[in-house]
């Protein structure tokens, strides 16, 4: 069933796009939310200028977006975490901790962007894509380091040589 869009529909089209959709979907879906209209010449017309306005916002938003993937080229980010002798964390670093810690240094990065193929579980760096559109992708270095706490935690702890308070009956003063 041939359509004409309304709005902009992900992976399927632009305002003023001619597309070919099955029945069902623009029964149930396209018409009922009102996405999309029989594609006549006045429905057309109608839309022409829609789509310019929708043309303009989609390249301001792409040279908004290249701007980004350009100022986070050089980026590196460090992420403290709790972590083990070995260097193993006792969570994970994912994306939405990077997307944090990029956003703390000024960057307008959302988790959905970030594209680690498995979480971080160990002290390490990674070279973590970035990636914010299609065609617009970066990569940030992700430092993952041993938080100060689980640091000063292991020194205060770390020769098992304090005091005893407890008299024999295992209970204190």
């Amino acid at each position: 069933m041939k359509l004409l869009l309304k709005k902009d529909i992900p992976q399927l089209g632009i305002v003023g796009d001619v597309v070919n959709v099955a029945r069902g979907y623009a029964r149930n879906y396209l018409l009922p939310q009102n996405l999309a209209t029989e594609p006549t010449e006045a429905n057309m017309r109608a839309l022409a200028d829609a789509r310019r306005e929708a043309e303009e916002r989609r390249r301001l938003r792409t040279e908004k977006l290249q701007a980004t993937a350009d100022a986070l080229a050089d980026v590196e980010v460090t992420i403290e975490a709790a972590a083990n002798e070995e260097g193993v964390l006792y969570g994970s670093v994912g994306p939405r901790e990077v997307a944090a810690a990029l956003r703390d240094l000024g960057h307008d990065v959302n988790a959905n962007s970030v594209h680690l193929r498995d979480p971080i579980k160990h002290l390490d760096n990674v070279m973590v894509p970035v990636v914010l559109a299609e065609k617009i992708e970066t990569k940030v270095k992700v430092w993952v380091v041993r938080s100060k706490a689980a640091i000063d935690d292991e020194n205060e702890s770390g020769d098992g040589t304090e005091a005893d308070d407890r008299d024999e009956s295992g209970y204190g003063d």
